[in-house]
């Protein structure tokens, strides 16, 4: 959620259930949530904007580098489990797959502020659309 306030996303959804089992750390210590809604779904194929472009950001055969990227006009960044990968499905319904070229994994966090301030430093205004997992 800080990197959603920081790089101005409009609303951040996720699926599964981490999130409710560890919403009582309270992590989000900018209250961000009170700003940009945090919406639990069960398939986020079903709930893409309309003109939005979903990005599936995952470290596999055939992803396009971040640094060549461009982003489009209005994207849904997909992210990945920490401790895990995106499943096949759903990248198959994503229209473009990117990943950071690191000599090592990133965690969940660092790689969305990464992708975030990329989409940033390159132009995108951020407040014209991207959501993400």
């Amino acid at each position: 959620m800080r990197a959603a306030g920081c790089y101005g996303a409009s609303t951040v959804f996720y699926t599964g259930k981490r999130y409710e089992r560890s919403r009582d750390f309270v992590t989000d210590t900018k209250r961000v949530h009170y700003d940009i809604p945090l919406i639990g779904v069960d398939d986020l194929k079903m709930i893409i904007p309309l003109g939005c472009t979903p990005v599936a950001v995952e470290l596999v055969e055939g992803a396009r580098s971040l640094p060549e990227y461009t982003h489009p006009d209005r994207a849904i960044y997909i992210f990945g489990p920490e401790d895990g990968t995106l499943d096949d499905s759903v990248r198959a319904w994503c229209e473009d797959t990117i990943y950071i070229p690191t000599q090592g994994c990133m965690n969940l966090a660092a790689t969305v502020n990464v992708v975030l301030y990329d989409r940033m430093a390159k132009g995108n205004n951020t407040r014209s659309g991207p959501k993400f997992k």
